[in-house]
């Protein structure tokens, strides 16, 4: 356990996964009453209006949905990337993977403000305009519709990418027939989005840029897991439980309720900050318990 997560593991939302695809429905629901579009474009994430005092974009950029294809696929969606991530979750633990999702959604945010500062130096022409033929008059519009590239799409992409790399014999149902190893799938995933990157303009190359930056530092940082799956996974923590039994040997002891790892494995322990001595408790008693002090 790092440092940071005994400081911070404790704040980790835990589902986070469930959290994300709540606020994708969330957004789902705002495009189905607002067939103008007006409320998406004070949700997005536009640096400008950001830097301009509208901060909530910040965080309400998350609401927009990747894409909309029909409530079947919507809900097909929603059902396979919280799949994906739970799985994550269960195997990383709750910490790491909130550590995954966030640093992807700040590198995002980073990208959209770099890129922002690219236009202001470069004054590059806007590479929408010659399709869509808009007129954009403001630097509030120019960095409005830039804001569209950056979405949770590739959020998306970077949980798939982390679970092709962490189960990569786990098999997958392609159109619901055909059965795929998912490492192939990633495999195919990262060919197209290196086309992309060589084919895109210097906007598409920020918004993937920011994107791939996720995975590539969880991929360098991680290179230890990568062999790992839940089989492994379960005969470690089985062979180390016989372990600890035979040698009688515990790590962790609640003081109130004296459970050990051993008789709860997915027990948290810490030891509590305000006790005076080296007195550790279970997740259901560090908050509730007497502190000790010395006399």
């Amino acid at each position: 356990m790092s440092p940071f997560e005994r400081k911070f593991g404790k704040y980790a939302i835990r589902n986070l996964s469930f959290v994300l695809v709540a606020c994708y429905a969330v957004g789902y629901l705002i495009q189905i009453f607002d067939r103008s579009g007006l409320v998406s474009l004070y949700l997005n994430l536009n640096p400008y209006a950001i830097l301009h005092g509208q901060v909530w974009r910040l965080v309400t950029w998350v609401l927009i949905p990747p894409s909309s294809g029909g409530l079947f696929f919507t809900l097909i969606m929603l059902y396979f990337y919280c799949s994906l991530g739970t799985s994550l979750e269960r195997t990383w633990g709750t910490y790491r993977y909130n550590v995954y999702l966030f640093q992807g959604m700040l590198f995002t945010i980073a990208g959209s403000f770099l890129l922002m500062g690219y236009c202001y130096l470069f004054k590059p022409t806007f590479p929408l305009t010659e399709t869509l033929t808009l007129t954009i008059n403001t630097p509030y519009e120019y960095f409005g519709y830039i804001a569209l590239l950056f979405s949770t799409y590739y959020i998306n992409m970077s949980i798939f990418l982390a679970y092709a790399a962490t189960f990569p014999e786990a098999q997958v149902l392609l159109m619901f027939i055909i059965p795929v190893k998912v490492k192939w799938l990633g495999v195919i995933y990262a060919i197209l989005l290196a086309f992309q990157f060589l084919a895109m303009p210097v906007y598409g190359k920020f918004v993937i840029g920011a994107s791939l930056l996720n995975f590539i530092v969880f991929f360098f940082t991680s290179r230890n897991m990568m062999h790992l799956n839940p089989k492994q996974i379960h005969r470690r923590q089985e062979f180390k439980r016989d372990v600890r039994k035979n040698t009688g040997i515990t790590k962790h002891k609640c003081a109130i309720c004296g459970r050990t790892e051993v008789d709860s494995p997915q027990m948290q322990f810490r030891f509590c900050s305000k006790c005076d001595g080296n007195y550790e408790y279970c997740e259901e008693h560090l908050y509730t318990h007497t502190h000790i002090k010395r006399p």
